[in-house]
């Protein structure tokens, strides 16, 4: 016995198109409403990644320096401090978390399909 979707996709699949279809705007609307702060928490992912980069290439350089004049020097402490200050700024704006109405419509869908379809499903 062939599920009832099955049956829907072979005889009429421009209806699956059009569904997918409406997903795909429905996913491009909310999207686009949180699309800001995902792509500010992004920046922000990649200016702390390489803040932390910078900040363990120029403590490495420090440590270096430091062996080899044998006097210690503010800087060599200042220098790499600032990059890791910048990587910690950067790495709590990156956490923020993404408002808690995002994507809840998409969400809704998303169940009120599951719920359809284990409803055919169970009459078949």
């Amino acid at each position: 016995m062939v599920h009832p979707i099955f049956s829907v996709l072979i005889t009429r699949p421009e209806l699956v198109i059009d569904h997918v279809a409406g997903y795909a705007a429905l996913v491009q609307e909310e999207a686009s409403s949180v699309g800001l702060q995902v792509a500010r928490r992004v920046v922000a992912w990649g200016v702390a990644v390489i803040g932390l980069l910078v900040f363990l290439i120029l403590a490495g350089v420090a440590v270096m320096l430091g062996a080899v004049q044998g006097e210690f020097h503010w800087a060599l402490v200042i220098v790499p401090g600032v990059a890791l200050a910048v990587s910690v700024g950067a790495w709590s704006i990156a956490r923020q978390s993404l408002p808690s109405k995002a994507f809840t419509e998409l969400r809704a869908q998303l169940d009120a399909d599951a719920q359809a379809l284990r409803a055919v499903g169970a009459k078949a």
